[in-house]
């Protein structure tokens, strides 16, 4: 069985330390990953409320890891797919998706549809989604089942359709992270914004990129790198925020009180609907010595 598994994927490994090692570092990334995304399930059951949670960047999320799970569906189980890769990248490279990171995608798409449905069912205030994320997230799946469609009936050409979704998938991850590093900045404070998601996050980025070199180092060739930049891209930018998450979180604004209220926070979202703008500056400017608390979404 197993060596019919290898047959499918082409390529095998020369060292079955580096093999077991693998497989062992990919389910621990699998695990860091798969944790982040229960502290807020949690928390929104327990208070039976998503109010101050931002639906855009749960929509944006649910977005972003849906495509990374067709990618991964993709590349791990259709043949067309891989006989594509292996006549580019060469048929003595081993295709670089394990099943943990099908198992992973698509435990987080479950999970990231589950705080949506929360979102529809608890109490959530006067808070909606942004027009602008909603046009946005609809442009995406135009965006891609176009690219399949051209590649399907015009080009034939899989790994371009593969290539639109890695690019979707690194700028959905980019456009994540950045309002919430400029809120830290403008706010100069981190209260509110949990630490732990960050070093869970970290750890299941670094694992995964270890995870790659270990393949490359194994079969004496890179191509098992720049051959899946969707997934190399995603750690390295995920591991690049979270290092200046943490550098903010522990050495710029450690034990600082954030200077303005949690709802003058979302102004720094460029996702904010102009009505919030709005509100926003009808209110009044607070004090310095304003004790009232931040909830830690």
């Amino acid at each position: 069985m197993k060596h019919q598994h290898q047959h499918r994927h082409q390529g095998s490994w020369n060292s079955e330390i580096l093999e077991d090692a693998y497989a062992v570092i990919g389910w621990l990334a699998f695990f860091f990953w798969s944790a982040c995304l229960y502290p807020q399930l949690i928390l929104n059951f327990r208070r039976k409320s998503v109010v101050g949670f931002n639906f855009n960047y749960a929509l944006m999320n649910n977005t972003k890891h849906t495509v990374y799970f067709i990618y991964n569906l993709c590349l791990y189980f259709i043949p067309a797919f891989q006989t594509q890769y292996h006549q580019k990248y060469g048929y003595d490279q081993m295709v670089p998706v394990a099943a943990n990171d099908v198992a992973l995608s698509l435990h987080q798409v479950v999970l990231t549809s589950l705080t949506l449905f929360q979102i529809t069912i608890y109490e959530r205030g006067n808070q909606r989604f942004s027009k602008y994320t909603v046009i946005m997230v609809c442009g995406v799946w135009f965006g891609v089942a176009l690219s399949f469609f051209v590649a399907a009936f015009r080009t034939h050409s899989w790994l371009s359709f593969l290539s639109v979704l890695t690019s979707i998938q690194v700028c959905m991850t980019c456009i994540k992270y950045i309002p919430q590093a400029l809120m830290n900045f403008w706010r100069k404070s981190t209260e509110g914004f949990s630490i732990d998601y960050v070093l869970l996050d970290f750890s299941g980025g670094s694992l995964s990129y270890t995870q790659m070199i270990m393949q490359s180092i194994d079969q004496n060739s890179w191509v098992n790198l720049y051959g899946n930049i969707g997934k190399v891209s995603l750690s390295l930018v995920s591991i690049s925020f979270d290092l200046l998450f943490m550098c903010q979180h522990y050495i710029l604004y450690r034990n600082k009180v954030p200077t303005s209220s949690n709802l003058d926070q979302r102004i720094v979202d460029p996702l904010a609907t102009p009505i919030l703008r709005q509100e926003i500056k009808m209110l009044p400017s607070k004090s310095p010595d304003d004790k009232s608390s931040i909830e830690n979404v």
